[in-house]
């Protein structure tokens, strides 16, 4: 990994924990962590969990990644690495987005919490879309099923179309930006969808090979 990316990501894990210590003294002792699908607030963490969950989990998810390619079978990451590590600082933003939302939020500021995610997971699948093309073959990202890691033809058709499926997966997040009644379901309906035909279609596309 280049060292200004390295920085980049080392800063934005300290940025998380900056956060979280400047307004520690004013959360309350139970802190919102989870929303039904009407947006309100149906589960609690404590104060210190709250604060500081999703740091210690960026900062461990970091430290995966930078394990994931050296222990990766097939060695491909390597392969697209500019991309892996791109991927690496989307991801970290993405979560300092929503840990930000989630300590404003705990803070007092009244919003509406679902609608205020989506722009966050619109970035998020539509990053992906645009970096499932472009991935190799591996045992840590991508789409990963018995018929794409034992074809690279199965591979490369199911990752193009997976590519193009999140992108649209995007374009629904932004629409649950308009009603948080939608929202939830704008989300998860076509993630799991996505997955779903992808692995189906990486069967189908392997028999064909195979016949």
């Amino acid at each position: 990994m280049k060292l200004k990316t390295q920085i980049l990501n080392i800063l934005l894990i300290i940025i998380a924990f900056i956060e979280s210590i400047s307004v520690y003294h004013k959360l309350p002792n139970q802190i919102a962590s989870h929303w039904n699908l009407q947006g309100q607030v149906d589960g609690y963490s404590g104060k210190f969990s709250g604060a500081f969950f999703v740091p210690i989990l960026m900062l461990g998810l970091y430290i995966l990644f930078i394990i994931m390619p050296k222990i990766d079978p097939k060695k491909n990451i390597s392969k697209f690495m500019d991309i892996y590590n791109l991927f690496i600082t989307i991801f970290l933003i993405y979560m300092i987005y929503i840990h930000t939302l989630t300590l404003v939020f705990s803070l007092g500021h009244t919003f509406d919490f679902t609608r205020a995610i989506m722009p966050g997971f619109a970035l998020l699948f539509y990053f992906i879309g645009w970096m499932l093309p472009k991935t190799k073959q591996n045992w840590f990202m991508g789409i990963r099923t018995p018929w794409t890691l034992s074809n690279d033809q199965v591979w490369t058709k199911t990752h193009i179309l997976g590519g193009k499926l999140f992108k649209i997966c995007a374009i629904l997040a932004l629409l649950g930006m308009i009603s948080s009644k939608y929202s939830f379901y704008l989300i998860i309906i076509p993630a799991i969808f996505c997955s779903i035909y992808t692995v189906i279609y990486s069967y189908l596309e392997y028999k064909k090979i195979i016949k």
